[in-house]
């Protein structure tokens, strides 16, 4: 049935052919391992990286403490003669601080995103005075801490906002209505709060909103 092999020089033949099959295979099984070595590190890295940035994504949060606006009395909306005045907000301060939890903030990388009923804008730090672009921040306390991070829990910072300049009508933020700021920090994270402005100020310098 089988054939049998007396000839020296075949039989060397044929384990040369095994060998060389044999040192094909080995080399083969050796580039797959090396390369589904490299692809698991490369996974592995990226799933460090992408659970490291959701983890700061959901620890990081900026909290408002609270909002108070500056009021303006009998503004000329339109320059009609016919048209009514009404009273405005037109700066608006935010008291902020860190979540429990949260790792430092930098406020210099954190941008608002405004929207109201007439005005869209996202406004950027400026390290002075606030304008239609930007947003400006001023350390309240303690006196160790800075005006353009968060670093631990006890700080406090107020973010300024001119809504004279922000808002399309170029006053401000009219009685009644209402506004949503989103501040969105250096990794990522989001927090939302909204403005709500009485439908009457009195005699009213500064009004919670």
């Amino acid at each position: 049935m089988f054939e049998k092999i007396t000839d020296a020089d075949e039989r060397g033949q044929v384990g040369i052919g095994t060998l060389i099959v044999f040192i094909a295979m080995v080399l083969v099984a050796a580039i797959a391992a090396g390369v589904l070595i490299n692809t698991a590190g490369l996974l592995q890295s990226q799933a460090s990286s992408t659970g490291s940035d959701t983890q700061q994504e959901v620890a990081n949060q900026i909290s408002v403490i609270d909002a108070v606006g500056t009021t303006t009395s009998d503004v000329d909306i339109d320059d009609d003669t016919d048209t009514p005045d009404v009273d405005v907000v037109s700066d608006l301060s935010l008291t902020i601080k860190k979540s429990a939890g949260s790792e430092e903030i930098d406020l210099t990388s954190m941008t608002i995103q405004y929207t109201s009923d007439t005005t869209a804008k996202t406004l950027t730090y400026a390290d002075g005075t606030a304008n239609g672009e930007t947003f400006s921040t001023t350390l309240e306390t303690p006196e160790s801490g800075q005006s353009d991070a968060l670093i631990n829990s006890d700080e406090r910072v107020s973010v300024n906002i001119d809504l004279s300049q922000v808002e399309s009508n170029g006053h401000g933020l009219e009685t009644g209505s209402d506004a949503t700021l989103t501040l969105v920090d250096q990794s990522g994270a989001t927090s939302v709060y909204g403005v709500t402005v009485p439908n009457t100020f009195g005699d009213k310098n500064y009004v919670i909103v």
